[in-house]
């Protein structure tokens, strides 16, 4: 029982990677282009799934806290501030993301999704980097706040997380393109679905390669962290080359469905492979079975995970195949004017947005260094107000209105 929850665990890593990486890097598409076609097309392709791929994130943190309480303990204090940052990008991409949607487009809201899309999952795999290296010993904040995640190592599979989510969105969009594109009357099929589709073909191989290299560079930095020619994993390692080969092969022959497939595997065989060189550890000096809860505790886990799973899976399997078979309504029409009068009004009162964007940014180094590095009760009140003006002035920046 006491790998129950580990294998649940794993399972939604690679479920979070999978799809809502490829949600971060069409985010990341969208900061990366000027093109306001290819911008429409990826926001259009998050907007069914951008909020429901987040729960295996929510599903990851549930069982780890339920599952091995005195190891997610270690994990979130020594980790607070990479945790922290994914957070504030995620949030910072929603409300941009809403914003656009609900306002009319916006450059200012265009910067904030991307970004936020780009600092997320960042954060996240530096975080996973510092686990992987073993610098996150057992115990409240026993690591170092800020070596534990912002090191060589941790930064270099921060770096790969974002080129693999640009290349599984690059893919998936090419796939995507070829039955819709942006304003373009009919189907997906005339020229401008084949000029979107070549786009991102060319986007997925380019960061194909650099992802390649990138992962390559990470077996030889992670080697001395992790046994990484055990059986399984160096089975894995070479199941996620071949599998990635086969997403370059195919996108070249425009085979973007199949590219889908393997392109996933690429990704998932690689978070597989982590934890199989990690096992039996989770962290240093902490085996599985100390980690684990009770019995009793573990067995109710099972039960509430299988009771949600009831609904959940069928959920999102139903939500996926509308969208895949294109019933999901249509691509987002901007409001009439929207872009024009809100960019108008920005350039027109430029002191306002300089105090908003500086109000922004104080809030969020302040509020964040408040909350990580001090320990009295009205510090941390006081660096919640200051996310709190954080939000409240990146609000204001990413609408075009000035309500």
């Amino acid at each position: 029982m006491a790998y129950v929850p580990i294998a649940l665990i794993l399972a939604g890593m690679t479920a979070y990677t999978v799809l809502a990486g490829a949600d971060f890097g069409a985010g990341l598409w969208t900061l990366l282009t000027s093109d306001p076609d290819i911008r429409d097309h990826c926001r259009h392709a998050m907007g069914p799934v951008w909020e429901a791929n987040h729960v295996w994130l929510i599903f990851v943190l549930v069982v780890c806290w339920t599952g091995y309480p005195v190891a997610f303990g270690s994990l979130v204090s020594t980790l607070s501030a990479p945790l922290l940052i994914a957070g504030i990008g995620i949030i910072f991409r929603g409300a941009a993301y809403a914003l656009r949607g609900a306002t009319g487009p916006s450059r200012l809201a265009s910067y904030m999704l991307g970004t936020g899309s780009l600092i997320a999952p960042f954060a996240l795999a530096c975080a996973v980097g510092g686990i992987a290296q073993g610098r996150v010993p057992v115990g409240n904040a026993a690591g170092n706040l800020l070596t534990s995640w912002l090191n060589p190592g941790s930064v270099l599979v921060g770096v790969l997380a974002v080129a693999f989510s640009g290349f599984l969105a690059a893919v998936y969009l090419a796939a995507d393109a070829v039955r819709f594109t942006p304003h373009a009357p009919g189907d997906g099929n005339g020229k401008q679905g084949r000029e979107m589709a070549g786009a991102f073909r060319t986007r997925a191989l380019y960061a194909g390669l650099v992802s390649g290299l990138l992962a390559l560079a990470g077996l030889l930095v992670m080697h001395s962290s992790l046994d990484l020619l055990r059986v399984p994993a160096v089975f894995l390692v070479g199941l996620s080359a071949a599998a990635g080969l086969a997403t370059l092969a195919l996108c070249w022959f425009r085979h973007f469905a199949l590219a889908r497939l393997t392109a996933a595997g690429a990704v998932a065989a690689v978070v597989v492979g982590w934890t199989t060189a990690q096992s039996p550890y989770l962290l240093p000096g902490l085996t599985v079975s100390q980690a684990a809860s009770g019995h009793s505790v573990l067995v109710a886990l099972l039960i509430a995970v299988i009771c949600g799973a009831v609904v959940l899976v069928p959920s999102l399997g139903l939500l996926f195949t509308l969208y895949l078979r294109g019933r999901l309504g249509t691509p987002e029409h901007p409001v009439e004017g929207g872009s024009a009068a809100g960019v108008a009004r920005h350039a027109s009162s430029p002191p306002r947005v300089r105090a908003r964007t500086a109000a922004a940014v104080a809030g969020l180094a302040g509020g964040s260094g408040l909350l990580v590095f001090t320990d009295a009760g009205w510090e941390h009140i006081l660096g919640t107000v200051l996310l709190v003006i954080c939000a409240v002035s990146a609000f204001l920046l990413a609408s075009p209105s000035d309500g």
